[in-house]
């Protein structure tokens, strides 16, 4: 939801109708389509994504994921072709993540830029192209890979505190490759540069403000991922569920906020 904002955010033009059915297509039925597959290959019966306890996973799973998906796909091609091909290579990109064929889960680096690129740079154009059909791409190439930043600066803290469980499956992420302490370090040092390159980004294009709203939304995320580095760093047990879905909320909540914010401001 964070990237829906910050693309909203920074549009030249908003087609209302359109930016309230591209949200349904990606909140609704893309994004839970995505992690139902995800699920029906993984079977998984540790904790996993926001789920601490999952169900077990039943055939029927699968073809409600494919209703989910031709749906998705029909009520894009309302907003557009361009925007239809670019949830169309969202789908494609998430099954072949999990697909037991392909897996490109398995592979650390593969697997961590199919997501930071399909969750963040995909998204952020899609999003752009459904509200503003004239969007260009030299307007939204530098945001959408701060974005993918955004993104890979996170999502390798959601896997430390599966790792036990990814290797029985024979996945090697990125995260297990760099152990707990060094995903925290990782992750730390790209979400440095995603700041950076966001400072860069506002200032260029006369949202000075924008980085200060930024910051003072998403200090409580700062915060609480020292505090949590600190933890681990004194007791591995600490790189757990519980405390990682604190994490997931506080972002999302501070990120949409803050995004939500600049949007308000740059449309006075």
């Amino acid at each position: 939801m964070p990237v829906f904002w910050f693309a909203l955010s920074q549009a030249k033009e908003m087609d209302l109708p359109n930016a309230l059915l591209i949200f349904f297509i990606l909140h609704v039925l893309v994004y839970p389509s995505s992690n139902g597959y995800n699920s029906f290959m993984d079977r998984d019966t540790d904790s996993i994504g926001g789920v601490k306890k999952p169900l077990p996973v039943e055939k029927q799973l699968f073809y409600v994921t494919v209703v989910i998906d031709l749906t998705a796909l029909l009520l894009s091609m309302l907003i557009g072709a361009k925007v239809a091909l670019g949830v169309a290579l969202y789908i494609i990109a998430s099954r072949l993540y999990s697909y037991r064929g392909v897996r490109l889960k398995q592979y650390p680096v593969i697997g961590f830029l199919t997501v930071v690129l399909c969750q963040g740079t995909l998204v952020y154009g899609i999003v752009s192209m459904s509200v503003h059909s004239d969007v260009v791409l030299r307007d939204v190439y530098f945001p959408a890979l701060i974005t993918a930043l955004l993104i890979g600066g996170t999502y390798p803290l959601t896997q430390v505190y599966q790792h036990e469980q990814d290797r029985r499956d024979g996945i090697t992420t990125l995260s297990y490759l760099l152990g707990v302490k060094g995903t925290f370090i990782f992750c730390g040092i790209v979400l440095f540069v995603a700041l950076l390159l966001l400072t860069i980004f506002f200032i260029s294009t006369g949202q000075p403000y924008s980085i200060w709203v930024y910051l003072i939304a998403t200090f409580p995320v700062a915060v609480y991922l020292s505090r949590w580095f600190f933890k681990v760093r004194r007791n591995g047990a600490s790189a757990s569920f519980e405390n990682l879905m604190k994490m997931n909320y506080l972002a999302a909540i501070c990120s949409s906020l803050a995004f939500v914010a600049i949007l308000i401001l740059n449309n006075r």
